[in-house]
C-alpha cells in the first residue's frame, strides 16, 4: 500500500472537512489534515501521531509549545489537549490514530 501526499492533498482540497481518511487497517486509521486558519481540534479518544507533510508552525501539546516543520513526528496520548497554531498556508500533516479507545498503556 502506498499513499502519496500530493494525491491526498488534491483529494482534501475538494473536501469540505480539513480531515480526510485515506487508509484503515485494524486499529490503525490514517488521515490527512490541512487546517484552514484555525485548528479547532479537541482531545481524542485514541493515541495519535502526526507527521508533518509540508509547512511549519507551532504545536501545543498538553500546554507545551514546540516549533514544527516538514518531517517532524509528534505524539499525543489519548485525552490530551493539543492544536496547531501560527501555521503556514501550505501546512499539512498525516494523522495516525491507533490502538484501543482510551489509549494504550505506557
Amino acid at each position: 500500500m502506498k499513499i502519496n501526499p500530493k494525491e491526498a492533498l488534491q483529494k482534501i482540497s475538494k473536501a469540505e472537512s480539513p480531515f480526510l481518511s485515506v487508509f484503515e487497517h485494524g486499529t490503525l486509521s490514517v488521515e490527512i489534515y490541512k487546517p484552514k486558519k484555525v485548528d479547532l481540534q479537541k482531545p481524542h479518544t485514541r493515541d495519535e501521531v502526526y507527521i508533518i507533510i509540508s509547512g511549519s508552525g507551532a504545536f501545543i501539546n498538553d500546554g507545551i509549545r514546540s516549533k514544527v516543520k516538514t518531517g517532524d513526528f509528534l505524539f499525543v496520548p489519548t485525552g490530551i489537549a493539543h492544536r496547531f497554531e501560527n501555521f503556514t498556508e501550505d501546512f499539512s500533516t498525516w494523522v495516525l490514530f491507533y490502538g484501543p479507545e482510551g489509549g494504550e498503556k505506557a
